[in-house]
C-alpha cells in the first residue's frame, strides 16, 4: 500500500508537495481552507480570516526564469515581471498539467493534528479537519506537509505606538490594503519599508497629497531591472558571483556591493542607508518618489496625538489621515500540540528549516517557510522533493544517520545543527541552500562532469543565472527538457520584450572577453583543485578532449 500523505494549504508550496508526493508513489490528500488554489497569490476584495492577502497592483519581485517549478518552465510570452493575475495562470497550468487539483479538498480546515498513540512504531499522525457546514472527519496520514506560509497572521504592534488609541484618522495592517484610489488627496503615512511598504507608499503617492514613509532602520533598495535591461536576479544569482564572494574577504564583499547599489542612488543622501545587513527591497519607483517629493522619509513614530504624528527626530505632522502598518507577519502552527513545533518571539527550531528535530519519525515537514535571497517557489519544490523521499524511506535526515551509527536516542536529535528562525531573519541564500538540499536528493549539478560531458550546458550553468532547471539535470526526477530550457534561458527572457518588429540591429555584446575570463579563471581554478586532490582527472581534463565540444555554443551564449 502506498503511504497517504497529509498536504495542509492549497498554495504554491501545497501544489508542488502534491507533486512531489506523486512522484515518489504517494498518496497526497491536501486540505484548503478556501474555495481555490494559489494561497498568497490569490487576489480577493475583502480579507479572509487566517488567510494571506494581497492588494490589486501586486507584481512578483522575482523573474519568471527563476521562480518557475524546475519541470514545467513559464510560457515564453509572460512578462519576466508577472502580475499576481498571471502567476493565478501559471499556477492552474501547473495543476492541470500535473492532474494536481483532485488531490486537493477545498473549503477544508485543519483542527488538529497529532502523533497517534503508536506514533514511535508508525510515525502515522491523526488529522481532525471541519468542512463549511462545520462537519468534522478524522483521518490517519502516513506523514504530514505544513505548506500554509508565513503571511497569514499580521504582525501588528499598537503597543509601540502610544496614543494610537486615540488617533482621529484610520489605520489599519498592509494585509487589508488594495487600492489607492479611495485615499486621494490625503496625508498618510506608511511605517515599514520592506516590500509591501516601498510598493504601497510609491502606489499611494500617485494620488494622495503626501506620503510619509516611516523606518527605523532604512533598507537598501534593488531595482528589479538590472545592466542592461535583464532581470536583476540573472546577474545576482549565479554560480561564478557566489564562487567569487566565497573566496574574497566578506568585510570586502559588502563594501563592493554597497558602493554597486550606491552607484544608482546614494543611500545615505535619500534617508535610507540601513545601519545593519538586511534583506533588501526591491523597489523601481521609490528614488523617483523620493526625488520628487511626493514620498519623504521619516524615522520611526515617537507618539500619535489626535491627527498629529511626532517622529523620532522631533519633527511633527499634522493632518494625517490614515497609518498603513507595513509591518510584517506571525506565524504559528496552531492545530499542532503546543510542545511539538513552539514558537516563540516568531522563531522555531527546525532541521534546515523544514524537520522539527525532536520526533522519532521524520514524518512531519514545514514547506516553504524561508525568506530566500531569490525566488521561494523552487526552494518549496526542492523540499517538498527532499521531504516525500525522507517518508518513502529512500533518504535519510542527517541527524538520523547519526543516531543509527552511534545509537543515539533520536529524542535527543534536536541538539545535531538545528536552525533559529525569526520572522524576518528566515532568510536563505538561494544557491547555497538550494544546493545544500539537492545534495540531500541527489540533484545537485556536478560542474565537472558537466564540463567534460556537456561543455555548453556547463558554461550556461556556471557564468549564467542558476534557474531551477539545473536541479533537473541529473538524480532523482531526472527531466528530460531540461538541458534545452536552460539553453533557451535568454531566448524566453528576450522574447518577452521584443513585443514589436524593428529593424535596428542589435549592437554587439561586449562582454565576451570578460565572461571569458571569469570563466577561465573559474575553470583554472577547479582545474588546480582536482590535479591535486584527484590527480587521475589530469587526463579526463586534457583540453582536447573537450576543445572542440565547447566552440559550437559560444554563438548561442553570447
Amino acid at each position: 500500500m502506498s503511504r497517504r500523505v497529509c498536504v495542509i494549504g492549497g498554495g504554491s508550496s501545497g501544489l508542488t508537495s502534491i507533486k512531489s508526493c506523486l512522484d515518489e508513489g504517494l498518496e497526497p490528500t491536501c486540505f484548503e481552507s478556501s474555495d481555490d488554489i494559489g494561497g498568497l497569490w490569490r487576489f480577493k476584495e475583502n480579507p479572509e480570516a487566517d488567510r494571506a492577502s494581497i492588494y490589486h497592483s501586486v507584481i512578483i519581485n522575482t523573474s519568471k526564469e527563476m521562480m518557475c517549478f524546475s519541470d514545467f518552465p513559464i510560457p515564453a510570452h509572460f512578462p519576466n515581471y508577472m502580475h499576481n493575475s498571471l502567476i493565478m495562470d501559471y499556477f492552474r497550468m501547473y495543476a492541470e498539467h500535473f492532474q494536481l487539483t483532485k488531490h486537493i479538498r477545498f473549503q477544508i480546515r485543519v483542527l488538529q493534528v497529532k502523533p497517534r498513540p503508536d506514533f514511535s512504531r508508525s510515525g502515522q499522525w491523526d488529522v481532525e479537519t471541519e468542512n463549511k457546514k462545520g462537519e468534522k472527519e478524522k483521518h490517519i496520514f502516513d506523514a504530514v506537509m505544513i505548506c500554509i506560509g508565513h503571511h497569514c497572521h499580521p504582525n501588528l504592534p499598537l503597543h509601540d505606538f502610544p496614543g494610537i488609541d486615540k488617533f482621529k484618522g484610520q489605520y489599519f495592517h498592509s494585509r487589508d490594503y488594495k487600492t489607492a484610489e479611495e485615499w486621494r488627496g490625503k496625508r498618510v503615512v506608511v511605517i515599514g519599508i520592506g516590500n509591501s511598504g516601498g510598493d504601497i507608499a510609491v502606489e499611494l503617492s500617485r494620488v494622495t497629497k503626501q506620503v510619509f514613509l516611516s523606518t527605523r532602520r532604512g533598507a537598501w533598495i534593488l531595482n528589479r531591472v538590472g545592466q542592461q535591461g535583464v532581470p536583476m536576479d540573472f546577474q545576482l544569482n549565479r554560480r561564478v558571483v557566489k564562487m567569487a564572494q566565497s573566496v574574497l574577504p566578506f568585510g570586502l564583499v559588502c563594501r563592493l556591493g554597497e558602493n554597486k547599489i550606491n552607484q544608482r542612488f546614494n543611500h545615505s543622501l535619500y534617508s535610507l542607508q540601513p545601519k545593519h545587513s538586511q534583506h533588501p527591497t526591491v523597489n523601481d519607483e521609490l528614488p523617483n518618489r523620493i526625488l520628487s517629493g511626493t514620498v519623504q522619509v521619516k524615522p520611526n513614530i515617537r507618539r500619535l496625538q489626535g491627527s498629529s504624528i511626532e517622529f523620532d527626530d522631533g519633527t511633527v505632522e499634522d493632518n494625517i489621515d490614515l497609518v498603513v502598518f507595513a509591518t510584517g507577519y506571525n506565524f504559528s502552527f496552531p492545530f499542532l500540540p503546543s510542545n511539538m513545533l513552539p514558537v516563540s518571539g516568531n522563531k522555531a527550531n527546525l532541521y534546515k528549516y523544514m524537520f522539527p528535530p525532536g520526533l522519532e519519525r521524520p514524518t512531519l515537514v514545514v514547506i516553504g517557510l524561508v525568506q530566500p535571497l531569490g525566488a521561494i517557489m523552487p526552494i518549496s519544490e526542492m523540499q517538498a522533493r527532499w521531504a516525500t523521499r525522507v517518508f518513502k524511506g529512500t533518504s535519510l535526515l542527517f541527524y538520523q544517520t547519526l543516531a543509527h551509527l552511534f545509537n543515539f536516542p533520536l529524542s535527543l536529535s534536536f541538539c545535531l545543527v538545528p536552525t533559529s528562525i525569526p520572522l524576518h531573519t528566515i532568510q536563505v541564500d538561494y544557491i547555497d541552500y538550494m544546493d545544500q538540499i539537492a545534495y540531500q536528493v541527489g540533484a545537485r549539478p556536478s560542474l565537472l562532469r558537466l564540463l567534460l560531458r556537456d561543455p555548453g550546458v556547463w558554461l550556461c550553468v556556471l557564468l549564467g543565472p542558476c534557474t531551477p532547471y539545473q536541479y533537473r539535470l541529473r538524480g532523482p526526477g531526472q527531466w528530460d527538457g531540461a538541458r534545452q530550457a536552460i539553453l533557451t534561458t535568454w531566448d524566453r527572457m528576450a522574447g518577452a520584450l521584443k513585443t514589436r518588429p524593428s529593424d535596428i540591429p542589435e549592437p554587439k555584446q561586449r562582454s565576451l572577453p570578460l565572461t571569458l575570463t571569469v570563466g577561465a579563471a573559474a575553470l583554472a581554478l577547479g582545474y588546480y583543485w582536482n590535479i591535486h586532490n584527484h590527480p587521475s582527472l589530469l587526463i579526463a581534463l586534457d583540453p582536447t578532449t573537450w576543445q572542440d565540444k565547447i566552440k559550437p555554443y559560444l554563438p548561442v551564449l553570447w
